[in-house]
């Protein structure tokens, strides 16, 4: 349990102004700012944090819920931190609960590191599957493209077939993320095939890497189009987060360079597994918001 002054400071809702202060908490346990991120999640998302009497941030993470505002579908947390100097005192298991508890019904999903899983075991959440992150510079496949499969950029005119598309295979609508994705990606791209749009892609810039996410596609054949032509327009390294089903595309992806560099546990609360169609939804947008 926290000790009686920290179990007594207000748990609070965080806003873009406290971008910087959540930063800051990553930073101060060894992750990456990643402000970028922090920004989208935090616009797109609800943060709730607990302040420090001495300046910036005890505690934060950040729930994005899908779905129908009044009734949300879905709940995905992420960027559940504790500052250094008030880790192991039981503030993260408050603010979980808090949230936990804030949520109600809706069900709820998260990605755990294996440092943190065993907190939200204890909270009720329930393994349902992995992911795998891979991170490398990509090598170009002499091969080509998949036959069949063409890619190119997404323009405005797209936007309303990908958020359909976007719905049928993540099992709820998230126009709020998919929408912010053109300003918030350095790249989004399609697949195609006979004119018909079949998966898409993005990769946004996080550190001194590209992230690809979110890889949704009808097929791996689709998938690893995405992913290549993705990797065709950038210098720097790729990050990803695999479904560890998808077995072929990890295959493919580190005999191209990428390296696994971590497994998460995919983890919910409320449901059996995550909404959707999992032999289309490749990699998340990040996994911080499921």
């Amino acid at each position: 349990m926290p000790t009686p002054a920290l179990a007594s400071l207000p748990i609070r809702r965080l806003t873009l102004r406290d971008l910087s202060a959540c930063a800051d908490l990553s930073e101060d346990r060894g992750w990456p700012r990643e402000e970028h991120k922090w920004g989208l999640l935090l616009s797109a998302g609800k943060g709730y944090g607990i302040d420090d009497p001495d300046g910036g941030l005890t505690s934060a993470c950040v729930v994005t819920e899908y779905g129908p505002q009044e009734q949300p579908a879905l709940g995905a947390i992420g960027m559940v931190l504790v500052a250094e100097r008030h880790a192991r005192q039981g503030i993260g298991r408050r603010l979980m609960r808090h949230v936990v508890s804030a949520m109600d019904s809706t069900p709820l999903t998260l990605y755990a590191t294996p440092h943190g899983r065993p907190l939200y075991e204890e909270l009720g959440f329930k393994v349902t599957g992995r992911a795998e992150m891979l991170r490398g510079y990509f090598l170009p496949d002499a091969g080509g493209p998949a036959v069949g499969v063409s890619t190119r950029a997404a323009t405005a005119e797209d936007l309303p077939v990908l958020l359909r598309l976007d719905e049928e295979v993540f099992g709820t609508d998230r126009t709020h993320i998919v929408t912010r994705l053109p300003a918030f990606a350095d790249q989004l791209r399609v697949a195609e095939e006979n004119g018909r749009i079949v998966g898409y892609a993005a990769a946004w810039p996080n550190m001194d890497t590209h992230v690809v996410g979110p890889l949704i596609a009808r097929d791996t054949p689709t998938a690893t189009a995405l992913l290549a032509s993705l990797a065709a327009h950038t210098d720097r390294p790729l990050r990803t987060d695999i479904d560890v089903r998808h077995e072929e595309l990890l295959a493919w992806a580190k005999n191209r360079g990428l390296e696994s560099i971590a497994f998460n546990a995919v983890m919910t609360y409320g449901i059996t597994e995550p909404p959707g169609d999992w032999t289309r939804r490749f990699a998340p947008v990040t996994v911080a918001a499921g």
